[in-house]
């Protein structure tokens, strides 16, 4: 189906329709056909064609419409919206949404979410109203949302589910098989059966698939395993993606510092898991923080303005090194037209290393133990880089400006710069990781201000010198 045709106008009519185009955007005939029904009010059309939608197909097309659409949406669906579709779409188009609702209404959806989505929609919300919405809670749900609210933001506590099923290791596997089929109040989907004792300890878990090879008679005691990769619920959260890494794990035990079982991490937490944290570390490197695209252009502008003010400040270091030597470029000019390029050229080398080293950090791939070793590779990719740009560079300016000399200061400050870039790209991510700051919005600032420095200081000083022998 492509941008011109429209979708089936009843509810009789199919119902499959793909709502994505080419560019996997929600296609925009779409969207004006669900926006004609919401201004029609065609319950029948929306509840088919957009009730019906997988959660995040719904989140994307809630992040689509406008704000008034979205209202008059939810509106109009009715208890056949979806409200796991919420913890699919931007904090700003939540809480919009959210904040539009009366508290009552909240509760009574949050009862039929999976736990983790319903911290994932809860935690955004003031203090009050997430408390007034708990009140209203059976008492057994609410105590587990506290539980998993009350740990700190980004750690396993947080992400986990609090339904998992776990039994005793003196029932059989026949009695586990009858629980499972008897008890509605499972998890919908599980892989892992926990062992636990009367104290709710963690002893050990069982697969799905070795209890369906098991006999009946089977004791849970000798056919589980010991849960060697249990996690506490104040692991962050990106450590426990890289334990999920490391083991291929499907699901893992969450506990609490009594090594109690408090919940469990399936693969399909960890996936948003990581999703976030490498859009976190890519948005922190350009200085952004935690910025969304649906938000507003004042807390754009304020997200962004610490780190601008910091490379201000640099930038007049930068610009002091300049006037140290503004005699020297007035007798002259070509050195102010070459000048940029060696700070150019060392803050994109400085930029490769850098976003490698922090990736390194991120996934626990660098240590001690192979920093040094990682540190000789980017000096050398430096220093090669450097006579290679550093040839090119020289023959150039030496053949435009007509100046061999020029030619060789030029090639000199590249090699200098260049390795600079390199150490620098590597040595404050490092320094920064060291003392605790967080070198992915941290790095980028600092790394730019060594490759200006050094470049403007080892080409202006270089000429200085040579002009001053001359």
């Amino acid at each position: 189906m492509d941008e011109t045709e429209t979708l089936p106008q009843s509810a009789d009519e199919e119902r499959d329709v793909d709502i994505y185009g080419e560019d996997g955007a929600v296609r925009s005939s779409y969207l004006a056909r669900v926006g004609a029904a919401i201004a029609d009010r065609d319950v029948l059309f929306l509840r088919s064609h957009v009730g019906k939608l997988h959660q995040s197909e719904l989140g994307h097309v809630l992040e689509a419409l406008q704000s008034e659409q979205r209202s008059a949406l939810i509106e109009l669906l009715g208890d056949e919206f979806d409200f796991a579709s919420l913890a699919e779409v931007d904090e700003a188009v939540r809480l919009e949404i959210v904040d539009a609702m009366p508290n009552q209404q909240i509760a009574e959806a949050v009862q039929d979410l999976d736990s983790d989505d319903a911290v994932y929609i809860l935690e955004d919300l003031d203090q009050e109203d997430r408390d007034e919405i708990l009140a209203q809670l059976p008492f057994t749900e609410r105590v587990r949302l506290r539980r998993s609210l009350g740990y700190p933001e980004e750690t396993a506590g947080r992400r986990m589910q609090t339904e998992f099923v776990a039994v005793p290791p003196f029932w059989t596997v026949g009695q586990t098989i009858d629980y499972m089929r008897n008890n509605a109040d499972l998890p919908e989907s599980f892989s892992q059966i926990f062992v636990i004792d009367p104290m709710f300890r963690l002893l050990g878990a069982i697969d799905l698939d070795r209890i369906l090879r098991a006999g009946r008679d089977a004791k849970i005691d000798e056919i589980m395993h010991e849960t060697r990769h249990a996690i506490p619920a104040t692991m962050d959260q990106e450590e426990a993606a890289q334990i999920f890494e490391q083991y291929d794990l499907l699901s893992a035990a969450v506990v609490d510092e009594n090594e109690r079982l408090v919940g469990v991490l399936t693969i399909e937490n960890i996936v948003d898991v990581i999703q976030e944290e490498a859009e976190e570390d890519i948005m922190r490197l350009g200085g952004v923080g935690d910025e969304e695209l649906s938000d507003s252009v004042f807390s754009t502008s304020r997200s962004r303005t610490p780190w601008l003010v910091v490379n201000l400040f640099t930038a007049f270091l930068s610009a002091s090194i300049i006037g140290l030597f503004d005699g020297t470029i007035q007798q002259m000019v070509a050195l102010a037209v070459l000048m940029p390029i060696v700070a150019s050229m060392g803050g994109n080398a400085a930029t490769q290393t850098m976003t490698v080293t922090v990736r390194a950090l991120a996934t626990r791939h660098m240590d001690i133990y192979n920093a040094g070793r990682i540190i000789r590779r980017e000096a050398s990719v430096g220093l090669i880089n450097g006579m290679v740009f550093a040839l090119l560079i020289g023959m150039v300016a030496g053949l435009w400006f007509q100046s061999v000399e020029l030619g060789g200061i030029i090639a000199t400050a590249m090699i200098i710069n260049m390795m600079a870039a390199a150490l620098g790209g590597i040595l404050i991510p490092l320094l920064l990781d060291k003392f605790g700051a967080d070198p992915a919005i941290s790095s980028a600032v600092f790394v730019t201000t060594v490759t200006d420095v050094v470049g403007f200081f080892s080409f202006l000083g270089l000429a200085t010198w040579w002009f001053a022998l001359g």
